[in-house]
């Protein structure tokens, strides 16, 4: 099985400037979401490596001309894919994580199932095959406690992008299956099938081609990390793995400038040694140099040695 990762960084010469000429909102503008300030990807493909040794090869997907300054493009069982490989051209440049996610089942020799990794997840220990599959091959499904935002919510103004895509997705989803309170999930991997995912992409092709076609997160946007996986569970093709389990496994901690949380929080993460560690940049404008310092320090001692994909 493959793993691909989504990676961006703000600090590319030239992004800001690609960024302004395209954004049409403040938020569009919001450094947290395409900051690179701490190299998590770096520690994750560590993590990976020491955790995870079973995973066949890795692609990370990204804007051209982006590659991480640490990274060897030429290291073996890495494919460095940029988005004109797996989009339409008219819809580029994007600035949107759902209009990519969409388009992941297109990568070229990508395995039949692959696992789904943003940049700012890691693993705490070692993983199996057996995390994301059951002995009948379906896949497993981490949620979360609570429910997403209802279906009937999808037209509101008052939610944000994400919140919205996420009622959107829920509207979509009401319409096929019947109403119902959804969970988001939990920040573990996803596993995506090819195949299942092409078939979803054809039920709700003008969706899908809305999603794609925003370059930022726009209303009636669908979030396809929540709703395909919610649309699996539906058909059966997928089980939700069990509350106290995902509570075990997964681990979420934003970064935050309040640095005494996050040494708080880092030291939970040391403690309790997820599987499944999430560390979003919650930083806001400027990053607090104490917060950083303190996770540059976990990061180094966590993950202190280079993976093969690392420049010698």
């Amino acid at each position: 099985m493959d793993v691909v990762y989504t990676w961006v960084d703000g600090e590319t010469p030239g992004y800001a400037e690609l960024l302004s000429q395209y954004a049409r909102r403040k938020l569009d503008l919001n450094p947290n979401r395409f900051r690179d300030n701490l190299d998590i990807l770096r520690y994750s493909l560590r993590s990976l490596e020491r955790h995870a040794p079973w995973i066949h090869k890795l692609y990370l997907v990204t804007a051209r001309p982006q590659v991480p300054r640490w990274l060897d493009p030429e290291a073996p069982g890495l494919t460095l894919l940029h988005h004109e490989e797996i989009f339409d051209p008219e819809h580029l440049p994007t600035f949107n994580s759902f209009a990519i996610v969409c388009n992941l089942y297109k990568i070229p020799g990508v395995s039949r199932r692959f696992l789904y990794m943003e940049d700012d997840r890691l693993l705490g220990r070692r993983i199996e095959p057996s995390d994301f599959f059951t002995p009948d091959e379906r896949i497993k499904v981490y949620p979360k406690l609570g429910a997403t935002d209802a279906g009937e919510l999808h037209d509101s103004d008052d939610l944000s992008p994400w919140e919205s895509a996420l009622a959107h997705s829920n509207h979509l989803l009401d319409q096929r299956y019947g109403r119902s309170r959804r969970g988001s999930l939990h920040h573990a991997p996803l596993v995506i099938d090819t195949a299942s995912f092409a078939r979803f992409a054809a039920e709700w092709k003008r969706e899908i081609e809305l999603t794609t076609s925003s370059r930022f997160r726009s209303k009636h946007n669908i979030a396809p990390e929540h709703m395909y996986p919610h649309h699996l569970l539906h058909e059966s093709q997928a089980v939700s793995v069990p509350t106290l389990q995902v509570y075990r496994d997964s681990s979420y901690l934003g970064l935050d400038n309040l640095w005494p949380l996050t040494c708080i929080g880092l030291r939970h993460l040391r403690l309790r040694r997820p599987k499944f560690v999430c560390l979003n940049d919650n930083f806001g404008e400027r990053p607090h140099p104490v917060s950083v310092r303190l996770t540059e320090r976990f990061l180094e001692a966590s993950y202190p040695e280079p993976s093969r994909f690392e420049r010698r």
